[in-house]
């Protein structure tokens, strides 16, 4: 079957995701982290795309920029080789790292700018790897209250700035505010590649919950109930969508679980 097109932003903005093959790590360590964002910064000179916002979690990547002179495929093609070849050096593996081609999305307006924004900076919370934002180190969040985490000039902050407000302290306070309120934003993520199906999703809550159909995981103890909704998002990569579709638990539950 023919890969379908991608769609076109007319702002020349997307956000973006790499993920790596098998859903297997592509950062093991600090050095790895820190490859992959001098490469960033490599082809940022180059390509001259502008980048607004990045978090690397792992076993996968959210980017969110717009293109320059060079189309996206070309750039992403470049960023992705020059990491390979590094990373396969480092750990003496051959083969592909990442998973199929990156998947996009465009980024039309402001509001869903700042709405992707947010979640991918929430990203690290969401995944339970820290409990505030400011305490990751591999996202663009501290570019943007803390000007020595940007010396590069990595992340063009400048621009989300002015989208928030032309009054650069009222657009600090404005950013913070808007990353601190919790959300089920619906953006491009994860849980969109892995196509569990909702018979083999409701398998899974089965077997894992110990209950002969899904709506029974609301009727369970609270406490238990969200270990199982956790176990099932993380473990099992079953979408909160899927989760809630099937047995039936509001959307905002199973996110916080």
């Amino acid at each position: 079957m023919p890969r379908s097109a991608r769609k076109k932003s007319n702002s020349g903005i997307y956000h973006i995701i790499l993920r790596g093959i098998n859903r297997q790590n592509i950062f093991t360590d600090r050095e790895d982290n820190q490859k992959f964002l001098d490469v960033l910064q490599r082809y940022k000179e180059i390509s001259a795309y502008s980048l607004y916002a990045y978090c690397l979690m792992g076993n996968h990547v959210h980017l969110l920029l717009q293109v320059g002179v060079e189309p996206m495929a070309h750039f992403m093609r470049r960023i992705c080789g020059s990491y390979v070849y590094w990373y396969n050096k480092k750990y003496e593996r051959i083969g592909n790292l990442f998973q199929d081609r990156f998947k996009s999305e465009p980024v039309e307006d402001n509001e869903y700018f700042l709405t992707v924004l947010r979640y991918i900076h929430q990203n690290p919370c969401k995944a339970g790897l820290v409990k505030e934002l400011g305490h990751y180190n591999w996202s663009s969040y501290g570019s943007y209250i803390n000007e020595n985490r940007n010396k590069l000039s990595l992340v063009d902050v400048g621009f989300t700035f002015k989208v928030y407000d032309e009054d650069k302290i009222k657009a600090v306070h404005y950013f913070k505010e808007h990353h601190n309120i919790g959300t089920i934003d619906a953006c491009l993520d994860m849980e969109e590649r892995f196509c569990i199906s909702d018979q083999e999703a409701a398998k899974i809550i089965q077997a894992l919950c110990k209950i002969k159909s899904e709506p029974e995981l609301q009727e369970m103890e609270k406490t238990q109930r969200n270990l199982y909704l956790k176990k099932l998002k993380d473990e099992y990569n079953l979408s909160i969508r899927q989760i809630s579709r099937l047995t039936g638990i509001n959307r905002g539950i199973v996110y916080r679980a």
